[in-house]
């Protein structure tokens, strides 16, 4: 070989090495976004990327939230799970009992010696992720509570003042009496009945849903929503429903279609659908916090927590969790959030993000999307942190199950919320067993 081929072999060794020292670590993020939020999580990836050489996040959409933490337990399994998963809410125990298959985010944090503070997150968020320790498990993304929203439009047809809306279930039927009265053929409808009428209706009146402090502080909690209130509020929209002031329309997010549409005029539903109903609305309306019983010691306290979290998955190497910890910081940053937050509709997760959204000014121009926020700032109780059980899913399910057979007159209130307390203990059994 002459000097210059000689050269020329050792330059190209020199380009590898280089290429190999600058190796970009690839971090694996599946969620379940779609449309508009979907490009936000790419967006947000993007952004991240951009700001550094070390690592890339890849974000991945894996369907709806159980098919994507069905897929990546089955990718644990294989040896080839993701780094970062996005779990809804009410697969939070099932995340916690995962044992060596997550890692938890303040072990992560501190390993990767990156700045992290729980007490920096909103507390009714952070108090749901973390354990009886005060140890966060997964990094909070895009969480949600439960608003009401309201017809301006409809109210002053009705002789309602659209400046005043319902504070209080009492107030809240008077209302649609006279929206009935006025000719509107759908006075009230709730979009997913059990959070927003049981779970996010007992934090919300500081009561328990379950003993254990919903779940948060024990192995073994019972479900307690078939007490006196609960009993009292389910009964009392059945009599609305029979009166037609509260109209029934599905078990998920299909009502808010229905108010958006101008059908129904007012909405118990989830903040996240502040988004769909500014983009379909053909009328002016408005949001406020969910109505209560003043007789109630301690209401109103907090609604609670809907959406999703981040959880990091096991077996994973030093560089590779490095990385993650690194985006998670990013995620975090206040600016990042009050972006978030805004483009959204999803809560700010740090205090620093609310405040900085604040003073900008967006509460002011955008009327209404401080209200979840609202809501949610104020320091927890044991009945308020949320409600995180085992088997949860199949729980809600069970609750829908009833709480239509209550709709459709089969069963008194009572019957029905016995019949789905009963049947998810059996479920909190299963789980309980599975789990020991």
């Amino acid at each position: 070989m002459n000097k210059y081929c000689m050269r020329a072999a050792l330059a190209a060794l020199g380009l590898v090495a280089a290429g190999a020292a600058q190796a970009v670590v690839e971090i694996q993020w599946w969620h379940s976004m779609t449309g508009a939020l979907g490009d936000r999580v790419n967006a947000l990836a993007t952004q991240f990327n951009s700001s550094q050489r070390d690592y890339r996040v890849v974000p991945v959409f894996k369907g709806a939230y159980d098919e994507s933490m069905a897929a990546a337990i089955a990718a644990y399994r294989a040896g080839n799970a993701p780094h970062i998963l996005q779990v809804f809410e009410v697969g939070t125990a099932t995340m916690m009992s995962a044992g060596k298959a997550i890692k938890p985010v303040y072990q992560l944090m501190s390993e990767a010696g990156e700045p992290f503070d729980a007490k920096a997150y909103v507390p009714a968020v952070a108090g749901y992720y973390t354990d009886r320790n005060g140890k966060m498990l997964s990094l909070p993304f895009n969480s949600s509570t439960t608003v009401f929203f309201y017809n301006k439009d409809a109210f002053r047809k009705a002789g309602l003042d659209p400046a005043k809306p319902p504070a209080t279930w009492t107030e809240l039927t008077s209302a649609a009496a006279k929206l009935k009265i006025s000719g509107s053929t759908c006075a009230y409808t709730t979009g997913w009945q059990s959070w927003v009428q049981l779970e996010s209706f007992s934090t919300w009146h500081n009561v328990p849903f379950a003993t254990q402090g919903n779940g948060l502080d024990g192995s073994n909690p019972r479900l307690m929503f078939n007490s006196p209130l609960h009993v009292r509020h389910i009964g009392n929209m059945q009599n609305w429903l029979k009166q037609g002031l509260f109209t029934y329309a599905g078990r998920k997010n299909e009502p808010e279609a229905k108010f958006y549409s101008g059908e129904c005029a007012m909405l118990t539903s989830s903040s996240a659908a502040l988004g769909n109903i500014k983009r379909n609305a053909k009328f002016e309306f408005g949001v406020a916090p969910l109505p209560y019983y003043p007789d109630v010691p301690g209401a109103p306290q907090n609604t609670v927590i809907g959406g999703a979290s981040l959880w990091v998955m096991g077996g994973k190497s030093a560089p590779e969790y490095k990385g993650v910890a690194k985006f998670f910081t990013f995620l975090s940053r206040p600016e990042v959030q009050a972006e978030w937050h805004q483009q959204t509709g999803y809560l700010p997760l740090t205090l620093a993000a609310y405040e900085l959204t604040r003073k900008s000014g967006f509460y002011e121009q955008n009327p209404g999307t401080d209200v979840a926020v609202k809501q949610m700032i104020t320091k927890t109780t044991t009945n308020s942190r949320g409600v995180r059980l085992g088997n949860f899913v199949q729980i809600r399910n069970i609750v829908d199950e009833e709480l239509e057979s209550v709709w459709n007159g089969q069963k008194t209130a009572q019957q029905g919320l016995d019949a789905a307390v009963q049947r998810g203990n059996a479920e909190l059994d299963k789980f309980s067993r599975a789990n020991k």
